[in-house]
């Protein structure tokens, strides 16, 4: 049996050399132990008469096949479901969003159809919190007679507040007992005076202004002369066509004052507020009727009346 620390026959013959059978080199080896070495002291690791031998190379992927397909099943009982709901609802908003497109293609070919006519397409904008009139005299109305606009635009309102404050006034002469009749006649004089003053005079005299039309300058001064007279009559409101009270004329304020002072204050309130209205109305009408004639439409209006008759004889 071999000895425990026989030489291994199959390593390779060197001699073994002890450094330390040296005295000298053992006395250079106890003074560095001694000073506890330097900076430029070196030492050799010993050398070993082992040598291992190194391990086979393990391959990458840390043990997974990177070729290998993973299957995600897609249809199952919640997840096909889900996906399912998910591309119809992508159908649906596709087909919304092909529709709006469609609309807006044939909106804008009527935009265009109507601009190649010279049709002016009006859009609501006024009163802004409520739109239902469509109102831009700035973009709109000519810079030079935009003044006058906005002055014909105030007889309107003004009209409005008249009418407004009429039924106000005739509230509390009905509260005081002067009957429910007057009450509805005030009611209807508003709802219908100032619609019937925009279609009437109003439009025409916006649209005359901003397309320079003779027509609708004739039309509005055939109904703004019908609007005077209302407000002069009104500011009076005589017994003799409308119920007497229904109307706040100074007439019916002589009356009632007498009978209820405060009734009497409402009702000269109203006298004044027509007469302000008549006066303003007036002069709206000179200036519109200046401008007609100086703009050459009344020669027009003239041709095209005459054309007209013309062809209704024919």
């Amino acid at each position: 049996m071999a000895g425990r620390y026989d030489r291994n026959p199959f390593d390779e013959e060197e001699e073994e050399v002890n450094p330390f059978s040296d005295p000298a080199v053992r006395g250079k080896a106890s003074g560095q132990s001694k000073f506890g070495g330097g900076a430029f002291s070196t030492s050799t690791p010993p050398t070993s008469n082992s040598r291992l031998s190194p391990l086979p190379p393990e391959p990458a992927g840390f043990g997974y096949d990177r070729d290998a397909t993973v299957d995600i099943p897609l249809d199952t009982a919640s997840g096909g479901s889900k996906y399912q709901d998910f591309k119809k609802k992508e159908k649906e908003l596709q087909a919304k969003e092909a529709e709006l497109r469609r609309r807006e293609q044939d909106v804008k070919r009527r935009e265009d159809a109507a601009a190649r006519a010279g049709v002016v397409l009006e859009e609501k904008n006024w009163p802004p919190f409520f739109p239902i009139i469509h109102h831009d005299i700035a973009n709109e109305i000519p810079i030079h007679i935009q003044k006058l606009q906005y002055v014909a635009f105030a007889t309107f309102l003004g009209l409005a507040l008249c009418l407004f404050w009429n039924i106000i006034a005739v509230t509390a002469a009905w509260i005081k007992g002067a009957g429910v009749k007057i009450w509805f006649l005030a009611i209807i004089y508003f709802v219908a005076g100032v619609p019937g003053a925009y279609v009437l005079w109003y439009r025409p005299l916006y649209r005359a202004f901003r397309k320079e039309s003779a027509i609708k300058f004739g039309w509005f001064f055939l109904f703004y002369l019908l609007h005077i007279g209302f407000c002069i009559f009104a500011a009076v409101a005589p017994p003799i066509v409308f119920k007497g009270k229904s109307l706040t004329g100074i007439l019916p304020a002589i009356d009632v004052i007498g009978d209820n002072a405060l009734v009497g204050i409402f009702y000269f309130i109203g006298f004044g507020l027509f007469c302000v209205e008549s006066l303003v109305s007036v002069w709206v009408l000179q200036q519109v009727y200046m401008y007609f004639r100086g703009s050459g439409k009344a020669a027009e209006l003239k041709r095209e009346a005459a054309r007209g008759a013309m062809r209704a004889a024919i």
